[in-house]
């Protein structure tokens, strides 16, 4: 199986990466010990955001997260964009190299979101297809993200937790476990996350991320859940972090907070609670 990772990140609390939290990051990380940046905002030549980025490798591990591959769309992957990427990687020398289980392209239309895909042998080979294209074109192994799901397909015959194991084992891929993205699917499809994460491939989890989202109701007054990297994570998805990884071990654990950019304090003081998950886990 391809396995080629160039490196390791450090079994700690991590932070997405912000140009308003440089200085900070630079002078004052506090509990981040490494940092993880969207590839699609780095694939620019020169100016600012490259030049921090390699500051930034110079002081802390770096992992590389994309959105924009389309890993499970029916098109080709684009090229253009998988060599950009590899350019990106070949320079920096990442820790680890991330995408999702997504698609967000088609017939050349890219659309601003991650959009699911129904879990059939046929979209399992075309996943598989996609990802051993990008691993042997970066020379590294990557890790695939757990989706956030909002709707189901008629056409799914498989687990989404089955899909992704067999995904690793046609591939030698890693995962990349979302707890809040667990704890939002499993609401919106009515589901137990406990029984979600008790089935899924933990022994392939390289990297975990957490995150908060926002609360509406559907038109039945259903619960609806949007993963939307606005704010805090929530008690009942650090309850899920802590059990898990009291169950599978520390793992590096990024905080993710995309929209709504807070204080570097309040980011800092939610990584400082993951470290201190992480020191405390006595693995059973």
């Amino acid at each position: 199986m391809f396995d080629m990772s160039r490196g390791h990140l450090p079994t700690a609390a991590g932070v997405g990466f912000k140009p308003q939290h440089y200085n900070e990051i630079i002078s004052a990380p506090g509990a981040v010990r490494w940092v993880e940046v969207h590839a699609e905002n780095y694939m620019g030549d020169g100016g600012r955001p490259l030049a921090q980025l390699r500051a930034l490798s110079e002081r802390m591990p770096i992992s590389v997260h994309g959105v924009g591959l389309s890993i499970g769309g029916s098109d080709p992957l684009d090229q253009d964009h998988l060599d950009r990427l590899k350019h990106l990687l070949g320079w920096l020398q990442p820790a680890s190299f991330s995408e999702h289980l997504a698609w967000s392209s088609h017939g050349g239309v890219y659309f601003n979101d991650l959009l699911p895909l129904p879990y059939t042998a046929k979209t399992l080979a075309r996943v598989v297809d996609h990802i051993d294209a990008v691993q042997e074109t970066l020379g590294q192994r990557m890790l695939l993200e757990n989706p956030s799901v909002y709707v189901g397909f008629d056409e799914t015959d498989m687990e989404e937790t089955d899909f992704l194991a067999e995904i690793v084992r046609r591939t030698g891929c890693g995962l990349l476990l979302d707890i809040n993205n667990v704890f939002v699917s499993c609401t919106n499809q009515c589901r137990d996350p406990h029984d979600y994460l008790a089935q899924f491939p933990l022994g392939a989890v390289g990297e975990v991320h957490l995150g908060g989202h926002d609360a509406d109701e559907d038109l039945d007054g259903t619960p609806l859940l949007i993963d939307a990297h606005g704010s805090e994570v929530v008690d009942p998805v650090w309850a899920l972090y802590e059990e898990t990884i009291t169950r599978m071990g520390p793992k590096p654990t990024l905080i993710e907070w995309d929209n709504n950019i807070p204080d570097w304090d309040m980011l800092e003081e939610e990584a400082a609670r993951a470290g201190t998950i992480l020191r405390g886990a006595h693995v059973t």
